[in-house]
């Protein structure tokens, strides 16, 4: 299999309207993949906002580790998850992950939060629930028309907004109610979900189950040049949103010296900027190609970051720019899984979105990390915004390569 630009205005498919029209039960299929993608995300972020007040509680020296490992669980998981999607098809693999992630979001409420060891074990498990993003990609695009694939997934990226659920929502029900409370909500939700899914969800009429072997049908993505440069895009945009989402609340009271509360309900703002943005990028990337769109966006962030390595006072320069990184994050998150529509055969959706959400995982697993370090050694965050500043400009030559790449292919 080799990666091909879409087809021209002329072709066949453009001259049938029939072949690109919406078929029955599309809408529904993108909503109940949108609200398992948003749940789970929700019980995957649940750890972040809380991470400040494990450090109070004398817990841990830092919260970095805390809540990174879902991160790079729920990313490294997306590689088998999303060729398992391939072989069983949404219905089934979006319930079965709700279910799953009940066990290990009890497990922190009831018993794994008072410790820093069970933290880190729940936390490991939890990461399961970060793995939806593969399942929901290859189902969304299986239902729609190659000319509405980059809409339909930006619209399904929306369930990202999971994150804010948790930011709103995680402190203010740990310290008014019970520090339970918000794992067992999120338990229940889960449950509800699959319910829900179970009745409702069905594969599209189209959809053919992958019958090659998992590891061969990996190592054939492998192979394919716009898996490593969709990767690489992919752990810029989306990682930089997840890396924005985990550290900001730590970031925004080290350097501005804000309160939890405060912090978290920035974050949420941060958070709710890029899952508007989303959408737009996948159809921006419908209309004006996905290289296009993607060189707007991460031109925003370049400019952002380029601004925020001077630490700007945060009112209003700091917020404006913030502002700005989240759109051009949000952005580029909708526009590269359009590239990956127009570029996959329908059969790899799922093995190629698994290392694509892989890559966008772990590009927000490391920041975090790096930022706590070079904050504990300078003392200010701008060298980490600087590499960010200067691994963005890298997107930008990728970005070029590609186009490049589908003018050929187009020619």
């Amino acid at each position: 299999m080799t990666s091909h630009a879409p087809p021209p205005p002329s072709s066949s498919a453009a001259a049938n309207p029939a072949a690109e029209s919406v078929p029955a039960g599309a809408w529904r299929a993108l909503v109940l993949a949108t609200l398992g993608f948003g749940v789970t995300f929700w019980a995957w972020a649940l750890l972040s906002p809380l991470g400040p007040v494990y450090v109070s509680q004398g817990l841990a020296a830092d919260a970095s580790l805390i809540v990174a490992i879902p991160v790079l669980v729920g990313s490294l998981g997306r590689i088998p998850i999303g060729a398992l999607a391939d072989r069983f098809g949404g219905r089934m693999m979006f319930p079965l992950i709700a279910l799953v992630t009940v066990v290990p979001v009890l497990f922190l409420g009831l018993v794994g939060q008072y410790t820093y060891s069970t933290l880190l074990i729940g936390g490991f498990f939890l990461g399961i629930a970060g793995t939806s993003f593969a399942i929901g990609v290859p189902y969304v695009n299986s239902w729609f028309p190659p000319a509405k694939r980059g809409m339909a997934t930006g619209l399904y990226g929306v369930g990202m907004g999971g994150t804010a659920i948790s930011a709103f929502t995680t402190v203010p029900l740990a310290s008014s109610i019970g520090s339970s409370v918000p794992f067992i909500l999120t338990a229940v939700v889960l449950v509800v979900y699959a319910i829900l899914c179970w009745f409702l969800m069905r594969n599209a009429p189209g959809w053919t189950p992958s019958k090659r072997n998992i590891i061969q049908q990996s190592m054939a993505v492998m192979a394919l040049k716009v898996t490593w440069q969709a990767c690489y895009l992919y752990a810029l945009s989306f990682g930089g949103y997840v890396a924005f989402s985990v550290f900001l609340p730590t970031m925004l009271q080290n350097w501005y010296g804000l309160e939890a509360t405060d912090a978290s309900f920035r974050m949420a703002g941060f958070v709710i900027v890029a899952v508007i943005m989303r959408p737009l990028g996948g159809t921006l990337a419908d209309r004006i190609g996905a290289s296009t769109t993607l060189l707007a966006s991460y031109g925003a962030v370049a400019l952002a970051a380029l601004v925020l390595v001077f630490q700007p006072e945060l009112m209003p320069i700091g917020t404006v720019v913030f502002i700005v990184m989240a759109a051009g994050l949000g952005l580029g998150s909708g526009a590269v899984f359009a590239l990956v529509a127009q570029t996959s055969e329908p059969s790899v959706v799922g093995s190629v979105t698994g290392f694509v959400g892989a890559a966008g995982g772990l590009g927000g697993f490391v920041p975090p990390l790096v930022m706590a370090a070079v904050y504990a050694a300078s003392g200010t965050y701008s060298i980490g915004v600087a590499a960010l500043l200067l691994a963005t400009l890298g997107a930008i030559v990728v970005t070029v390569f590609v186009a490049r790449g589908s003018r050929a292919a187009a020619g």
